[in-house]
């Protein structure tokens, strides 16, 4: 798995995190204060790459995986519904990628895009212009 380890309590809305093996993005953290014998907890909500709202309780200091994201460039070779048929630029390996609702209107045949690649799963971002 490509991930790393982070502190909880350094987590911050709009990070990534893994929650029950799901690469997720924060939508909100909550930290109580600590307690006069604990430690302070942390109540983090985030919305998994699979559509899934996720909450977790933990301590502070406790640690969670953070997926290492990484960033990649491909052509859109042809396009069918909401479906792009892209190969990668580098390693010229062709796939399907789901087009996001913002982006349907600009996928067209022969544009770069840029596609993220979190936990072996491919989602497009953007238009590489």
């Amino acid at each position: 798995m490509n991930v790393t380890q982070d502190s909880i309590g350094s987590r911050t809305k709009g990070d990534w995190v893994v929650i029950d093996g799901v690469a997720c993005k924060v939508t909100s953290i909550q930290t109580s204060r600590p307690g006069k014998h604990g430690h302070a907890k942390v109540r983090m909500e985030a919305n998994g790459i699979d559509g899934k709202k996720r909450v977790i309780m933990a301590p502070g200091h406790d640690t969670i995986d953070v997926p290492i994201i990484e960033k990649k460039v491909a052509q859109v070779l042809s396009v069918n519904g909401t479906i792009a048929n892209v190969m990668n630029n580098e390693t010229f390996e062709t796939f399907d990628l789901e087009i996001p609702e913002e982006l349907r209107d600009t996928v067209k045949e022969g544009v770069n895009i840029m596609y993220w690649e979190i936990l072996g799963e491919k989602m497009m971002k953007q238009i590489k212009g």
